[in-house]
């Protein structure tokens, strides 16, 4: 394992809830990273959030963790959620809600 592989381990591990976005909490900086912001504001998550657009490794190797291509990237207890379009149907069902709910409790 590549040593941004193992900061990744670490950062999903240590924390419930953990973003991987373009950008900052408080400046997104595309329209993906900033839904999934809103999204979780809406459930009242507390998480940590990386911008990739820092470290060019990051932004690299987050998508040969999990081999998904593209970033907004979201882990909850360690285990990947998904991108927008994953997390968005997630929020709408109700069912993101209750996973952060879970981990919250778990912290």
């Amino acid at each position: 394992m590549s040593d941004i592989q193992n900061t990744i381990q670490e950062q999903i591990t240590s924390t419930p809830i953990v973003l991987y976005m373009k950008g900052t909490e408080h400046f997104p900086q595309c329209g993906f990273s900033s839904q999934l912001i809103h999204i979780l504001k809406e459930c009242k998550a507390n998480f940590t959030a990386h911008n990739v657009l820092e470290n060019d490794d990051l932004r690299q190797g987050i998508k040969a963790f999990t081999n998904w291509p593209t970033i907004p990237q979201l882990y909850i207890q360690g285990e990947f959620v998904g991108g927008c379009d994953i997390v968005t149907e997630l929020f709408e069902s109700g069912e993101l809600k209750k996973i952060i709910e879970k981990a919250s409790i778990n912290q």
